[in-house]
């Protein structure tokens, strides 16, 4: 699959775990890169520079865990217009080759999730703000993203 956007060919292409995180790191705005992944995809211009990645894993809440949901856990770009939403539309695909019948990922309050609806995603809930994942059994350091309303979007084969 590619487009074509300001004379540059964007194409999908397979991108390492290692490579998403120091592309995550680079340039995701408000995350670090996570712990693992199932997979990760990143599209790529026609001079075969890295414009923007997704990594997909296992769903960070252990309530949707359930064998059949993944989440896009990051994504990351350089601000190439499309890469995203070819990023959540290829993501889905594969998600679902694998036999994933759900794939999920969140967006912050102030986020238009443009590229999500570009990619035929759909808000299924919105989440209030929390004031951190920290709690006394399981001590965490804030990460700055904590008190930030989220919604919750999904790509599944009922949608």
């Amino acid at each position: 699959m590619s487009q074509i956007q300001a004379g540059r060919e964007l194409h999908l292409v397979p991108v390492r775990f290692r490579d998403a995180s120091e592309f995550v790191r680079m340039w995701h705005r408000h995350h670090q890169p996570p712990q693992g992944h199932v997979f990760s995809v990143g599209v790529a211009d026609a001079a075969a520079v890295l414009r923007a990645v997704a990594i997909v894993g296992r769903p960070v809440a252990r309530y949707l865990d359930d064998g059949t949901t993944l989440e896009v856990t990051r994504l990351a770009s350089d601000g190439t217009r499309n890469a995203s939403s070819m990023l959540y539309a290829a993501a889905w695909r594969a998600a679902s080759a694998l036999g994933y019948s759900r794939l999920i990922t969140y967006t912050q309050e102030g986020e238009s999730g443009a590229s999500l609806r570009g990619a035929g995603w759909r808000v299924i809930a919105r989440r209030p703000a929390r004031p951190g994942w920290h709690c006394p059994s399981r001590p965490r350091v804030d990460q700055g993203t904590g008190g930030i309303p989220r919604m919750l979007w999904e790509a599944s084969r009922s949608a």
